[in-house]
């Protein structure tokens, strides 16, 4: 797939491109990730790419003009033009996954006071990381970029990242590595008694748990199965005759 970004701020991307996961992908030839910087597409001698806002008010507004020139040097019959922007829905894994099986999908991102309204009307979406402000959208497009070049085949090593955090609604189980025993700390007896059907039913058990307790939201949303539901009253009544 190819990823196109665009911003004021390409030297943003520099060190972010070299990242071993990023880097790959690229290597691989899985992804293409092209940074574009829209001030080579400003007009006139000092390539203005705000402006004061019509109206009045504080701060800058990006111009449409080098927005516009920057798309149509990237665009395809088939790209799909994301705008970063606050108003945006909230990006989620699920997006990340749709985003994985394009061909070509291409990140304007805002700064200032956003962008002139009019280059709404290009985008096929918004996408928004979270209910915060940041300075621009490049950091947005960072993540966008990282959660979907991971999950591109070939970038990973294979089934892993089907068990993660959100792929299937609930939050990951709790992962463990050598030593067994560290300040006092040890691994889960369960994890190193080699049984397998057990080790699923306390790495689902766990998974519930803290959906439950750390992401409400996520569990109110969730419909338990049958086999969920009784791991789940197990867990709680275990819990009661500990307490």
């Amino acid at each position: 797939m190819k990823i196109s970004v665009l911003t004021i701020f390409p030297e943003f991307f520099e060190s972010f491109l070299k990242l071993p996961v990023i880097k790959r992908g690229m290597d691989k030839g899985v992804c293409d990730i092209e940074i574009v910087d829209i001030k080579n597409f400003a007009h006139g001698s000092f390539r203005h790419i705000d402006d004061s806002p019509f109206g009045g008010g504080p701060g800058m507004v990006m111009r449409c003009q080098p927005i516009f020139d920057a798309l149509n040097s990237v665009c395809i019959e088939n790209s799909h033009k994301i705008l970063l922007s606050p108003k945006g829905k909230t990006y989620s894994q699920s997006k990340a996954r749709e985003f994985a099986l394009t061909d070509h999908i291409v990140l304007v991102c805002g700064h200032y006071e956003g962008v002139d309204a009019r280059v709404e009307e290009w985008m096929d979406e918004q996408l928004s990381i979270g209910d915060y402000v940041l300075t621009g959208g490049e950091i947005a497009a960072q993540v966008v970029v990282d959660s979907v070049v991971r999950l591109l085949q070939g970038v990973l090593r294979e089934n892993s990242t089907t068990e993660e955090s959100h792929e299937n609604g609930l939050l990951e189980y709790p992962q463990y590595t050598q030593p067994r025993e560290f300040n006092g700390l040890s691994v889960p007896e369960v994890l190193l008694s080699g049984h397998k059907a057990k080790i699923d039913d306390w790495r689902l058990t766990q998974s519930l748990l803290l959906t439950r307790e750390f992401r409400p939201d996520m569990f109110e949303r969730y419909e338990l199965n049958k086999r969920e539901k009784k791991l789940l009253e197990a867990a709680d009544n275990d819990k009661k005759s500990n307490d």
